[in-house]
């Protein structure tokens, strides 16, 4: 067997203060172990701009720009204009992570609707795909997402935790699915029937760094190395050879952030 196919990280938080330590060290080891691209997501209007630093200072990080729901409260048209701006910002690949969080439940989910469907208009605007991000709160993120016809925007439903039968209309509006180290959790029995049910050319890997890294890891810090553990757990559960798995996930990266190889 010739060499494993290189990985894209398809969503990370390197702008988190867990890597302040060794941050440039860590980043420029990437490409030389096999991380080929990663997407640095923004989930706050400064970590929207440390993002952007972020592309500029690595080639083979690209940037996505959007409030967390959770942040949606810092959000006023000042900074809404400002957010903008970043969107267009030429290694910005997608608008995210946007969507509802009923777990944490803060701010009231009035504004995070509001939001929601804001940035869904600007994803529509700028013609990029969209990174979601729902907890616990399936019913009014498809709600949502219907009204604002997410199906002609396209995108990648991330860190997807809910059944199959709401995987399937996910399917349904063409998006694909963020699989990362949860699919290793013993007690992840949900996650991988979903996996099981998701065709391979909708699945895409992430790790959500520095959060939920994989066992053999779990509990520490998370980062774009230990990926191979995540291809392996999907492998696992498609009964396919790990390298089937690399290599359609790479394919199905590119097509999502709509790069060239």
């Amino acid at each position: 067997m010739g060499e494993l196919t290189n990985i894209f990280d398809t969503h990370a938080h390197y702008d988190d203060k867990a890597f302040d330590e060794d941050r440039e060290s860590l980043l420029e080891s990437l490409p030389g172990r096999g991380i080929a691209r990663v997407v640095n997501v923004g989930a706050s209007p400064a970590s929207c701009r440390r993002t952007l630093e972020l592309t500029e200072k690595y080639e083979y990080i690209y940037g996505a720009i959007g409030i967390h729901p959770n942040e949606t409260g810092q959000l006023d048209e000042e900074n809404w204009e400002s957010l903008k701006g970043m969107c267009r910002e030429e290694k910005c690949v997608a608008v995210g992570e946007i969507g509802l969080d009923y777990y944490w439940d803060r701010p009231a989910r009035e504004i995070q609707k509001k939001w929601f469907a804001r940035q869904l208009n600007l994803a529509k605007e700028y013609k990029l795909p969209v990174v979601i991000h729902s907890r616990d709160a399936a019913k009014d993120t498809v709600d949502i997402m219907e009204a604002e016809k997410a199906a002609d925007i396209g995108g990648v439903v991330h860190c997807f935790s809910y059944t199959k039968e709401t995987a399937r209309t996910f399917l349904n509006m063409g998006f694909f699915f963020g699989i990362g180290g949860v699919a290793t959790f013993q007690n992840a029995r949900k996650l991988r029937e979903a996996v099981e049910y998701i065709p391979l050319d909708r699945i895409v890997l992430e790790t959500d760094c520095p959060y939920l890294a994989p066992v053999p890891y779990r509990g520490k810090r998370n980062c774009s190395l230990y990926l191979p553990f995540v291809a392996a757990a999907v492998a696992q559960v498609k009964k396919v050879e790990e390298e089937t798995v690399r290599r359609a996930v790479w394919e199905n990266s590119l097509s999502l952030y709509r790069m060239a190889e």
